[in-house]
């Protein structure tokens, strides 16, 4: 009893918990918006939303140049020299800052054109006049806690997150419930931009950030030093955006918006379960990857996962597939029955995935950028070709088909350029 006592005092134990809990909020926010969502706005408003969030992603991959993971790793570095921490955060928050601006200023001027290249003939221009003037709000708040994520306050940003997820549901709510469709747009672009507050509430706890934006400190150097984190976060969250954004898109074109609502459904509930093996990877797998200082301790760390955690998530997805009717019940409405003909291809690409995404994080650990780019590019051309060869023929169907195939050929090719490590048994 002592023991259990005792480990529940370390901060390991406390970090995992929250984590855990943060998880678990983030799931039950998302649920909730999402039947949210489908009570108020139908498949049609989903397929909308689901175009925003991509615009999203890339935007936020352009306006932080793709350096977050550098900025944590390079503030976690420099922890104990604090003329370097402030280099790195007056450089980082003065750069995203003036680039947010300039981002948002670009966004008013062209929302008409961002509208119909988003949209098609839905007419949200006002969206971009928000999302323009919020923008240095919105990446400001993301940089804020890649500072409090990198000087290692992993409990602060766990509870940013729990706050940020909670708001986001309680935002929603009353934006769809006034102004339907185009709440559920702005319910994305608003509560990241009220989260900059809490965020700097909280890195102001553990430093006065207000005498680190001293103009003196800004080194142009430090953002070169992570040209290579900038490379590979540009590719998956710019490009990889992008070409759903333009899956989603022909999707509506070919099959109808409902159709484009049921892959985007689909695409939620895939998120959901998704996230507890993203979370197992980034707080327990990576960083000993990262330690991994020999083919076989890099096995031993593929086969503990193969072994203790894929099969599990195997299990979880055949539970999952023999209940989609009722998650599909629990998480939407009876318009979105057709989204149980999505499932099985779904759970076989995310089967897939998860094994994969291991080989994926070996490639960031060991910082392959070379690989990790060329893996991602031949990825996101070849789903792009499989979607447009199958969506004519079986609509939202035939993108999950594509999902399905293009991890498969993923996996593979990252299974015969890790052979060595995942088959040696020598030292």
């Amino acid at each position: 009893m002592r023991f259990f006592k005792s480990i529940r005092r370390t901060p390991l134990f406390k970090v995992t918990s929250l984590n855990s809990l943060s998880v678990l909020v983030k799931i039950f926010t998302g649920l909730a918006s999402s039947k949210i969502l489908a009570l108020m706005v139908g498949p049609s408003g989903l397929a909308l939303t689901g175009n925003l969030r991509n615009f999203l992603t890339s935007l936020e991959g352009i306006a932080t140049l793709g350096i977050q993971n550098g900025v944590i790793q390079q503030v976690a570095a420099s922890k104990d020299k604090p003329e370097n921490v402030k280099k790195m955060m007056a450089t980082v928050f003065t750069l995203m800052l003036a680039f947010s601006l300039l981002l948002g200023i670009g966004l008013m001027v062209m929302a008409s054109y961002i509208n119909q290249a988003i949209f098609g003939q839905q007419h949200f221009d006002n969206l971009f006049l928000i999302l323009g003037l919020s923008l240095p709000f919105y990446i400001g708040g993301m940089v804020l806690t890649y500072f409090i994520n990198g000087l290692g306050q992993y409990q602060k940003v766990i509870w940013i997150n729990i706050v940020g997820n909670i708001l986001v549901l309680v935002f929603t709510f009353w934006a769809v419930a006034a102004f339907k469709t185009f709440g559920a747009l702005i319910s994305l672009v608003i509560p990241p931009a009220i989260l900059f507050l809490f965020s700097w509430y909280q890195l102001n706890r553990i430093i006065d950030f207000k005498s680190y934006l001293n103009p003196s400190c800004f080194d142009i150097a430090v953002i070169q030093k992570m040209s290579s984190y900038a490379l590979m976060t540009l590719v998956s969250a710019v490009g990889g955006s992008w070409t759903y954004l333009m899956i989603r898109q022909n999707l509506i074109e070919l099959s109808g918006i409902e159709q484009a609502g049921y892959w985007e459904a689909m695409s939620r509930i895939s998120g959901f379960y998704l996230l507890f093996i993203s979370t197992v990877l980034t707080v327990y797998f990576y960083p000993k990857l990262s330690a991994a200082n020999s083919v076989v301790a890099t096995r031993n760390i593929f086969m503990s996962y193969y072994k203790g955690i894929l099969p599990f998530f195997c299990l979880g997805l055949f539970v999952i597939y023999l209940l989609r009717q009722e998650i599909i019940a629990v998480c939407f409405t009876k318009d979105f029955s057709l989204v149980s003909d999505l499932f099985l291809w779904q759970l076989l690409g995310d089967l897939l995935k998860a094994a994969s995404l291991i080989l994926g994080y070996q490639l960031l650990a060991k910082r392959l950028i070379k690989v990790y780019i060329l893996t991602e590019i031949l990825s996101l051309i070849l789903l792009t070709l499989l979607s447009y060869l199958w969506m004519p023929i079986y609509g939202a169907k035939g993108v999950v088909m594509a999902y399905a195939a293009d991890y498969l050929i993923y996996f593979l090719v990252l299974f015969i350029y890790f052979r060595k490590s995942l088959l040696s048994k020598q030292l």
